[in-house]
């Protein structure tokens, strides 16, 4: 559907978007709850030790040897030999539109990783006239013996639609379900009407078989065209897609000013963004709230203040049995990790642990530990594993 021209008029304000994305903000808890107190670094229940640095990290994924992929948002495809602490560039990644909230972005292995060495990664590419929109790009990786290598075979198989101006809410973002499907979360580029219009699909969750075709079951397949890739719509900026342990999809979302978002996705539903958020414009304009349009698929948890998430994943491992099936949120402004915990299809923020820093990504390790990236220049890589 198209909103009114008002909508239209907003598209004025991408540059406050850009910067309250940015911003450093102060603390602040969940929907319909108390305020969760930020643990110092003294009251946390792990250690943190920075293990690596990199120039404005975006995402990370480890390989089945431990080792490491980090991508850079200039532009560069990192691999860290955790064992000797080697940083060593990978080749023959795609050519990033790097600036605003632009560059290079997701790293993610095929489920089937192992036997065909086959990676995706997602990047900001530019279009012409000034217009850039986010890509997705399938490749294989070879790996030399000095632990550097390449990007074999890299073929784009899919592009946000239409490229448009400005430089913010690329979401790209990228998962693997259970059904062995490819998920890519697309932001709305600041835009606002085209999460609502299904003749593109900015604002959207997608999924796409792992070569980039469109699986059959998608919600609206017989619509065709651009369409036929939506799994779900009404969506702001997507910076955290993940399966929990029952194969359901959760992601989170910055709202504008306030209302950010933890949403369990559901197929073919409508998020309701821009015409209900729990958050309000950045020149002070209501939105109406979510509970007016009960129409629209409602977040299970907002934050207003907001936490500014960046990196969401499940945790499935025994270093921390206490945590086992939370969710950990990276927190840009709020400069810490959010821990959610889950009762079905309920959550709520359970903790939060004062970084001291802007936390961009956010993964789970081979043998339990949590990996965090900061985010920014000389940003460090840390392992947060179980005080002694």
């Amino acid at each position: 559907m198209t909103r009114t021209p008002l909508l239209l008029a907003l598209g004025l304000l991408p540059i406050l978007a850009t910067t309250a994305c940015n911003a450093a903000g102060p603390d602040a808890s969940g929907q319909k709850a108390p305020a969760t107190a930020a643990a110092s670094a003294d009251q946390r229940p792990f250690t943190a030790t920075e293990i690596s640095r990199f120039d404005q990290p975006w995402a990370m994924t480890f390989l089945p040897d431990g080792s490491l992929l980090v991508t850079e948002k200039r532009g560069k495809l990192q691999h860290l030999d955790l064992a000797s602490g080697q940083k060593h560039e990978i080749t023959g990644v795609p050519k990033v539109a790097y600036g605003g909230q632009g560059g290079f972005g997701d790293v993610i292995l095929h489920p089937d990783f192992a036997r065909n060495r086959v990676v995706y990664v997602s990047y900001a590419e530019e279009g012409t006239l000034d217009t850039r929109g986010a890509a997705v790009a399938r490749a294989t990786l070879a790996l030399d013996a000095n632990g550097g290598g390449q990007l074999k075979d890299l073929k784009v198989i899919w592009r946000q639609t239409p490229k448009v101006s400005g430089e913010g809410h690329y979401g790209h973002r990228l998962a693997f379900g259970p059904d062995g499907k490819l998920w890519i979360s697309s932001s709305e580029r600041q835009k606002f009407d085209p999460a609502q219009d299904m003749s593109g699909n900015l604002g959207k969750i997608i999924r796409l078989n792992d070569d980039g075709s469109l699986p059959a079951d998608n919600p609206f397949a017989s619509q065709g065209g651009v369409a036929a890739q939506v799994w779900s719509l009404g969506h702001r900026n997507v910076l955290g897609i993940a399966f929990d342990a029952n194969g359901k999809l959760w992601a989170q979302e910055m709202g504008p000013a306030g209302g950010d978002e933890l949403n369990l996705i559901v197929r073919g539903a409508n998020y309701g963004y821009p015409i209900v958020s729990n958050g309000d414009h950045y020149d002070g304009r209501p939105i109406p709230d979510h509970d007016t349009r009960p129409e629209f698929a409602a977040p299970k948890v907002t934050w207003n203040p907001v936490i500014s998430p960046a990196g969401l994943m499940f945790y499935s491992g025994s270093l921390f049995p206490q945590w086992k099936g939370s969710a950990f949120i990276g927190g840009l402004s709020s400069t810490s990790l959010v821990r959610v915990a889950f009762d079905g299809d309920s959550a709520r923020e359970a903790e939060r642990f004062n970084m001291g820093e802007r936390i961009r990504e956010v993964e789970q390790g081979p043998d339990g530990a949590l990996w965090l990236l900061e985010d920014g220049s000389k940003a460090r890589l840390l392992k947060l594993t179980p005080k002694a």
